[in-house]
């Protein structure tokens, strides 16, 4: 075998290379401005999230005095702290230039921005009605000087830190005393407060500035000579610190483990780059930050995920065309969805079908007087969901409801505790999940009595039961009858209440106990038919791949001939195209208008695809340390559908990055007499002429 220096990419570089593409999108021309503003956000979202369970974990490595090598891809801890530093300034860096460069674009567009030294008279006194109104009694403010201990500050909330140079006359004729104070960014307001029109023109005011312009009405106790103030925040320590506790049922351990995320140590200090340097001091000692912390210059605004939710203002003309999700050809909601999945499998793929499959699905099982069980797993559900909803319909009717509801969805916790209480107070039986696995898989199984006996229906995905997130997420989701699947997803029904008893499967594909041997098991054959001089390939769509053993092993493929595409969104420990290594390998990533979701594996087997949809990534955690479902694809016009879509994916030539040695995010290159291919509006096209065909 021949051994490269970079053999692997590391996890956390990878990833911060990933939301480098995400910021590509904000400067994109071929996205509509105001979603461009979006993906600003986006990035900054995924950024928080970063600090809160990545760059926590590697510090705490470092915190306990080890080096890390094994588990960080052959990089010391602590460099990498360091490395993870200098990218994210510099990220920061080029997401402030990108920010003042779209709201120059938007002025262009008759939409302004504009800040407290910008206001004319008459929207001076909207503000100081909508200050007095809505914000003034919801501020939390605090007077540094005199505590004898900091405040706890809240993980990723936003703060102003006020300095007041005080008056002569407040002190008595002696020098000015500086004083300091924090006021807490309140987060039940809008951050984007829109003022009223002037003729064409839209003027829009963040919160911050509102605040700032308001500043003299919060002080008024003081006599000052100025007043400032710029942004900071902190990033606290996300992981779950679970305690051993055998008097607490698991809800109230999940529970207290979310309570303690609010005193958890802090792993990131960002702060305005233009604030004084003695406030910026004073912070810092006062907060005990070091030098060896993460401490992050940046700009005017921090949380700027709230860019996500930045108003429309009617301007549909500056923002992404909203698509009408299609229906699937013989699929009617009109009549029986379990009457026509008796009779052959069904696949969607949403945001371009509709989700109403699903809740229709369980809306009709809720009702139908010959269903007996209902079992689902739940990960994240919307916050309105109608899952939840039609699964207490089903409990109401008289049938037996169990979910397997997963408390540890990283961001979800308390989200899920709340639909748990709710769930099981209606009379719906809960299952928590088997100790020391999360539960990630997406299924759901459907009993009902019939002249023949019990028949059975269910589907599977490879993504989350949430309409929410079904309308940006895509995501494979089928529906089967087959019996042998079914009773496959009954095992591991039985195996969350049993964890003991180690079931063995024909069809499905289940992590932790068989992900991993039965994936190598199809390389390998892929590996066997190259050796022989026959057609070998493997096809690859994922979110992450960073497990070292499977990249081993597509290394191996490779080597031997295999032909492998992968199209993998985020992280990608893999460095394709090397020769000796993995000349063999070529790997996409594709970023878009919706964020792609789905797990789809397929394995040439001599002209007889062997193909999986997933909910497993090729992740560690996801093959050793989860339960997983994959499910094979028997029908063969739904594998053609699979393979179809799979290829339109690789051929995109506007949105598709192209992953390589240097890591630099390059798109690939269209050639020339090549037709443009942007495979997300591609596969909506493609849906769309199935459905008149």
């Amino acid at each position: 075998m021949i051994k490269v220096k970079n053999e692997y990419v590391n996890r956390e570089i990878s990833w911060l290379h990933f939301n480098a593409r995400v910021l590509q999108e904000s400067v994109d021309k071929r996205v509509p401005l105001i979603d461009r503003l979006r993906f600003l956000g986006i990035f900054s979202n995924n950024l928080d999230e970063f600090f809160k369970v990545r760059y926590a974990t590697v510090k705490r490595i470092v915190d306990a005095g080890k080096k890390g090598k094994s588990v960080l891809g052959g990089e010391k801890a602590k460099d990498l702290l360091e490395e993870i530093t200098k990218i994210v300034i510099e990220q920061q860096a080029r997401s402030q230039e990108i920010l003042e460069s779209i709201e120059e674009e938007l002025k262009t567009k008759n939409i302004f921005i504009i800040n407290e030294t910008e206001i004319n008279e008459n929207q001076a006194e909207f503000i100081r009605e909508y200050f007095f109104k809505k914000v003034n009694q919801e501020l939390m403010t605090i007077i540094l000087n005199d505590l004898t201990e900091f405040p706890l500050l809240k993980d990723t909330a936003a703060y102003l830190a006020v300095k007041i140079v005080m008056s002569e006359a407040e002190n008595g004729g002696v020098n000015s005393k500086n004083r300091y104070a924090l006021i807490e960014i309140p987060k039940g307001i809008d951050r984007f407060i829109v003022l009223p029109k002037d003729g064409d023109k839209n003027y829009i005011i963040v919160l911050d500035d509102l605040i700032r312009f308001c500043l003299d009405s919060i002080f008024t106790m003081f006599e000052f000579e100025s007043i400032s103030a710029h942004m900071i925040k902190i990033t606290r320590d996300a992981e779950l610190d679970i305690d051993n506790d055998l008097t607490k049922s698991f809800i109230q351990k999940i529970s207290s483990s979310v309570e303690h995320r609010k005193i958890s140590d802090p792993v990131r200090f960002v702060y305005d780059k233009s604030i004084d340097k003695d406030t910026l001091q004073f912070l810092k000692d006062k907060m005990n930050i070091v030098d060896t912390d993460s401490v992050i210059p940046g700009g005017r605004y921090h949380n700027r995920r709230d860019y996500m939710g930045f108003p429309s203002l009617g301007r549909n003309d500056l923002m992404y065309k909203k698509i009408e999700p299609l229906p699937v050809k013989g699929f009617s909601m009109n009549g029986s969805l379990l009457e026509l999945i008796a009779q052959r499998d069904y696949m969607i793929y949403t945001p371009y079908h509709t989700f109403s499959y699903l809740t229709k699905f369980l809306r009709e099982a809720a009702l139908d007087p010959k269903v007996r069980t209902i079992k689902i797993t739940v990960y994240r559900l919307a916050n309105d969901s109608q899952i939840a909803s039609a699964l207490i319909n089903a409990v109401k009717n008289g049938k037996q409801v169990t979910v397997q509801i997963e408390l540890q969805a990283r961001f979800d916790e308390q989200a899920n505790i709340k639909y748990a209480n709710q769930l099981q107070a209606e009379g719906i039986r809960l299952i928590f999940g088997v100790p020391g696995l999360k539960v990630h898989s997406k299924i759901c199984l459907v009993e009902r009595d019939e002249q023949e006996g019990i028949k059975r229906y269910g589907f599977i995905s490879t993504g989350n039961f949430n309409e929410s997130t079904a309308k940006i997420y895509t995501d494979y989701t089928l529906f089967t009858a087959h019996e042998g699947i079914l009773k496959e997803m009954g095992k591991v029904f039985d195996f969350f209440e049993t964890n003991y008893k180690i079931h063995k499967y024909k069809h499905l594909v289940v992590s932790p106990h068989y992900t991993k041997s039965t994936f190598i098991k199809l390389i390998d054959n892929e590996i066997a038919n190259a050796q022989a001089g026959k057609e070998a390939y493997i096809k690859i769509k994922m979110n992450s791949l960073t497990s070292y053993k499977m990249v081993d092993k597509l290394y191996e493929a490779s080597r031997a001939g295999v032909k492998v595409q992968l199209i993998v969104r985020g992280v990608c420990c893999l460095v394709p195209g090397v020769v000796g290594m993995s000349e063999n390998i070529e790997a996409i990533s594709v970023v878009d208008k919706f964020l792609e979701h789905p797990r789809l594996f397929i394995f040439g087997n001599q002209g007889n695809p062997n193909i999986y949809i997933s909910s497993a990534d090729w992740m560690t955690r996801n093959l050793d340390f989860r339960v997983e479902v994959g499910c094979p694809i028997y029908q063969d016009d739904i594998k053609q559908e699979l393979l179809d879509t799979f290829n339109i994916s690789w051929k995109d030539n506007l949105k598709a990055r192209i992953f390589s040695e240097n890591q630099d995010n390059a798109y690939r290159e269209k050639e020339a007499d090549a037709p443009a291919i942007r495979s997300q509006f591609a596969l909506y096209d493609y849906y769309k002429e199935k459905l008149e065909s």
